[in-house]
C-alpha cells in the first residue's frame, strides 16, 4: 500500500473535501465542532423529560443517563457524538467522573476492551473540555 493513511483518515479527508463542496466555510470540518450545535439541557428538563417525570418511584435523570452511557459503550465506534453528549448531560445531572468512567469499565466486560477504552477516551475528552470550560 503506498498511501500511508489508515481507513480513518482517508475517510474524513473525503467527509472534509465533500463539506468544503457544500459550503466553502466548511473547509476544517470537525465532528466534535458539529456537536456543539447541540447544546446540553439544564438538569431540571432532564428530570422531567427522563427522571421523575415517567415514574414518581422510578430512576432519576443521573441513573437513566449512566444506564445510556452502558448501552451506548456496548455499541462501540458507532456511538462516539451520543457518548460525549450522554457524558456532556450526565455532568450536568450531577454525575462524578468516577460514576461515569465506572459505568464505562463495567461495560468492558460485555463490550469488550476496545469499546471500553474507546468510550473511555470520548469521556476523557468531554471531561477535559468541561475543565478548561470551567476555568
Amino acid at each position: 500500500m503506498s498511501d500511508p493513511k489508515t481507513p480513518f483518515e482517508l475517510m474524513m479527508q473525503q467527509a472534509q473535501e465533500m463539506a468544503k463542496s457544500f459550503n466553502p466555510a466548511l473547509e476544517s470540518f470537525s465532528p466534535k465542532g458539529f456537536e456543539k450545535l447541540w447544546p446540553t439541557m439544564p438538569k431540571d428538563m432532564m428530570e422531567m423529560f427522563f427522571g421523575k417525570g415517567l415514574s414518581k418511584d422510578g430512576l432519576d435523570a443521573k441513573t437513566r443517563l449512566l444506564l445510556t452511557l452502558a448501552g451506548l459503550t456496548m455499541q462501540g465506534a458507532q456511538s462516539d457524538t451520543q457518548v460525549r453528549m450522554t457524558v456532556r448531560h450526565l455532568i450536568e445531572a450531577g454525575a462524578t467522573r468516577e460514576e461515569i468512567a465506572e459505568t464505562i469499565a463495567q461495560m468492558g466486560m460485555f463490550a469488550g476492551i476496545p469499546a471500553m477504552t474507546r468510550a473511555m477516551e470520548m469521556a476523557q475528552d468531554v471531561l477535559a473540555d468541561y475543565e478548561d470550560d470551567k476555568s
